[in-house]
């Protein structure tokens, strides 16, 4: 009995493992910055993390809302035309069909988080 129930225990914390992640580490791996790498997913929302450096991104629009949350680093946004400062443990939701833009001087390390579009 008790083998058993030490089996059925050791399971869920097995699961647990396998789905944890280093975010500062992948980002770190990362070969280039501004491509990003799938971490996983919610639902039908994609978990990605993302290094930024110093270069401009040009403005651009999704037709899902966007999350930006910073984890180190400075991201300087322009949303429609406006100037957004996010900051380290700072997240910023981009609304579907705003543009946005990265100004320079962004460097840091992002997880974005996305829906897919239809």
């Amino acid at each position: 009995m008790y083998g058993l129930l030490s089996a059925r225990l050791e399971k869920p914390a097995e699961r647990h493992v396998t789905s944890l992640i280093n975010v500062f580490e992948t980002a770190a791996a990362l070969p280039d910055a501004w491509r990003s790498r799938p971490l996983g997913r919610v639902g039908a929302a994609c978990v990605k993390v993302l290094r930024t450096d110093e270069l401009p991104v040009a403005e651009e629009t999704h037709g899902t809302a966007e999350l930006l949350f910073v984890l180190n680093g400075r991201l300087e946004l322009v949303v429609d035309g406006a100037v957004v400062p996010v900051g380290p443990g700072e997240m910023y939701l981009v609304p579907a069909g705003a543009r946005h833009a990265v100004r320079p001087g962004s460097p840091g390390t992002l997880v974005i988080v996305e829906e897919p579009e239809e």
